[in-house]
Formats: C-alpha cells, structure tokens, sequence
C-alpha cells in the first residue's frame, strides 16, 4: 500500500463523512464513563436500540458510584428492551473494579480494560480512541466491512489478522477519533448493498433466531423479576406460559451466571 493510496482512501472515506456522517448522542461526549456505556451497549445490537436506552441508563446511573451501588434488579430493569443482559452485569462489575482498582478513573490504555468484565480487545480499543483519542488499531463489523470491500474483492475466507495491517496503515493518528467514526459510517452504508462484504469474512456467523430461543426465555424470566420481587418457578413458568422445561433449564443457568439466587420463597434477582 502507497502512501497515494492511503491518501486516496482516506480522502473517499471523509468524503463520505462530510456528507453522511451519522450523529449519536455519545459522539458528543467525550466522558469516559458515557462512551463505556455506549460502546458495551453496542456490542450485537444496531444503534437505533441503542439510541432509545442509553440516555435513559445515564439518567438512572450517571456516573459510577451510582451504577456500583444500584441493585441488580434496577440496573436490568432499566436495560430490559437492549437483550443480552450479560453485558449489564458486566457494566455494573466494570464500575465497581473503576472504584476499588482503579481510584474512580477508567483507565486509558487497551491492557488495562482488557482486565474489566465484559471487555475484550475491539471494545477496549474502541473506548481508547473515542474517549482518548488514541491511535489503536482495531475491528468491528463496519470497519471490516470498508475494508474487505475495498482491499480483499474477489477473494472469501478473509482472516481479520489480514486486514489488522491495512487498518494499521491507514490510520488517521493525529484524530483517530473522527476517523473511525468516518469509517463506521461508511460500513453502515456498505450494510445495505447485497452481497454483505462481510460474508467474506473468515469469522462470519449468521445470528441464530432469536424466536423461541433460549436468549428469548432467559429474558422473559429477567423481565418477570424485575417487576414481582421474588416468584417461583411455578409462577414463572405460569407467567410465560412456555415449555416448563426450557424455563427450568434457563433458571438453572441464569443462577450459574450470576443473575438469580433462589430463596425458600422462590427466585429472585441477586
């Protein structure tokens, strides 16, 4: 890759920015604590539903004494409508290690988020550029997406470890920032054209249906007890009206995970 290619990639994709770009409400924050939010909200869910629950999460748990103190019940009470709850209980986990490891203060470097429930290497760096501003190399769906539509056509199976280095190479580091917003907004745009480029991928997975599926059960369950404090399993399984068995094997899991504890009286949220 040329350095006249760089500039011409680069120039295309703000561009394109300049035009389309997208406004979010934690792209205009650059509070460590909000883009944490946002980016674990973001994690397997599209920015419409994200939109509608992340203001709402900052006015209940502004801050992170307030997320750490919080129940359980009221911190997935307020998540109920974003699906995959592990990552609320990972947010509430992240705040309380903030407090005892790190004096208040999210750290702002990849190895040390890494160490945080619920966080791994894409997220971390993601959290570093936007709150930071600084130049980490990393991937997520859209950036890939520019990518193997750019630089990979014709070719399938494409490993993410190929693509790492291109990103690498062109990245903006004096406002990495605003550039990988740019890049976003350009995949988002690539979403829409048929083929997907990240079909191409060597790690692409179709979502499995979320119909009928145990995600579906174990949040019907969740959403239960955040209304009645504590139910049976009677009441449970009589309340979402759904094959005992799959609501007993999910409270079993759900208690594994963290989420429920059962008591004399029947389950509640731990």
């Amino acid at each position: 890759m040329t350095p006249d290619t760089v500039r011409a990639f680069q120039r295309l994709i703000y561009r394109f920015y300049k035009e389309h770009g997208r406004t979010f409400p934690w792209r205009r924050t650059r509070n460590p604590y909000h883009i944490l939010v946002s980016e674990i909200m973001l994690q397997q869910t599209q920015t419409d539903r994200v939109t509608q629950k992340y203001e709402q999460f900052l006015t209940h748990f502004p801050d992170f004494p307030s997320l750490d103190e919080a129940h359980l019940r009221e911190v997935l009470r307020v998540w109920q409508g974003l699906g995959y709850n592990r990552r609320a209980i990972a947010l509430k986990n992240i705040a309380s290690a903030v407090i005892t490891e790190f004096h208040g203060n999210l750290p702002s470097c990849p190895d040390a988020l890494v160490s945080l429930p619920g966080i791994g290497r894409a997220t971390a760096c993601a959290i570093c550029a936007f709150a930071f501003n600084k130049p980490v190399v990393f991937l997520e769906t859209n950036i890939r997406r520019v990518f193997i539509h750019h630089f990979f056509r014709g070719l399938n199976g494409i490993k993410d470890s190929k693509i790492l280095p291109l990103v690498e190479k062109t990245l903006n580091t004096s406002n990495p920032r605003t550039w990988y917003f740019a890049l976003m907004d350009y995949g988002a745009m690539l979403k829409k054209q048929w083929p997907n480029p990240n079909r191409k991928s060597a790690h692409y997975q179709k979502q499995s249906p979320f119909e009928g599926s145990d995600r579906q059960i174990r949040g019907m369950i969740l959403r239960a007890l955040t209304v009645e404090v504590s139910l049976s399993e009677r009441e449970i399984i009589r309340r979402l009206g759904i094959d005992p068995e799959g609501v007993r094997k999910n409270l079993i899991r759900l208690q594994r995970e963290g989420f429920l504890r059962k008591r004399r009286k029947g389950f509640t949220i731990a």
